[in-house]
């Protein structure tokens, strides 16, 4: 006898064709996906860089003053270990609170210039002119202002990191969605209330993108004041002990001052990056998970 079939229904077809549902994953798959995209990367890189940097000495047998090895550093570090940690406490407040200065003012730079038009005309080649002033030239007359030590590098890495914090935040301020800024105004809404719960919402993407600069060049200008200023009759900071490190030719010291100086700066970097990611995270696609 001959079974009887019918036709799929349209929602068996539908039921067919939809993929199956991937399984939930859950919290140590995700931690281990993070660590193998974002950890062991940077990790591989490091070690393939030490072990090319290791044959490269032993290949060309580079002396020690001109170029040490991985482990001659090491031994450096571990010798230095105190001294370095101070000089890298003296950089990093240093670096901190240039790095404040410059978004406070910085901030408030581009509010007023997105406020008022003749305001960004009248300063933006100004703050320009600024960026392009040589440091090390303007830093011998700070140090003549306010004398050597921590107020006069603060105020040269604030002098460096306040144009990418201005220019960001005023780039982003002025490139509100236009019907939002028509709809605020048709409702009433003063020019305050625009700016603050409009505008600068708007454009923290643009606003912490010039933090991030910031935050590396306000460690560069506290280095750059410190090979000019030089303690200043308190402790030293890594750019005095690089400056002092090679005039002795002490090479591994010098490079440990070096990577102490790139810490200070990935630090700074990591605080910003990691606001960053809390205030974006719900809304803005360069934060949101990528697919692969």
């Amino acid at each position: 006898m001959t079974e009887l079939t019918h036709p799929p229904t349209e929602a068996a077809v539908v039921n067919e064709a939809a993929p199956a549902p991937r399984p939930a994953r859950g919290p140590g798959r995700s931690r281990a996906a993070t660590w193998r995209r974002y950890v062991l990367p940077p990790i591989g890189a490091a070690v393939l860089g030490v072990v090319i940097w290791q044959l490269v000495i032993v290949l060309f047998d580079i002396p020690t003053y001109l170029l040490p090895g991985p482990a001659d550093v090491w031994s450096a570090l571990t010798t230095e270990a105190g001294s370095i940690a101070a000089a890298a406490k003296v950089t990093m407040q240093e670096a901190a609170l240039g790095f404040v200065l410059a978004m406070v003012s910085g901030f408030a730079a581009a509010l007023f210039m997105a406020r008022w038009n003749i305001a960004e005309r009248g300063l933006y080649p100004y703050l320009v002119l600024l960026q392009t002033v040589p440091i090390v030239a303007v830093a011998p007359l700070f140090v003549v202002w306010f004398g050597a030590g921590i107020t006069t590098n603060a105020l040269v890495a604030a002098m460096i990191a306040v144009f990418p914090i201005a220019a960001n935040t005023l780039q982003g301020l002025k490139s509100t969605d236009r019907n939002l800024v028509q709809l605020y105004r048709m409702a009433g809404a003063p020019e305050r209330v625009q700016m603050f719960s409009l505008r600068v919402p708007a454009a923290l993407p643009q606003i912490l993108t010039g933090l991030r600069i910031a935050s590396g060049a306000s460690v560069i200008g506290a280095i750059v004041g410190e090979f000019v200023a030089g303690i200043g009759g308190g402790e030293g900071g890594l750019g005095y002990v690089i400056t002092l490190d090679a005039t002795q030719l002490r090479t591994p010291e010098l490079f440990v001052a070096v990577l102490m100086a790139s810490a200070v700066s990935l630090i700074l970097f990591g605080i910003v990056a990691a606001v960053e990611g809390q205030l974006l995270k719900r809304w803005h696609e360069s934060a949101l998970p990528t697919e692969e």
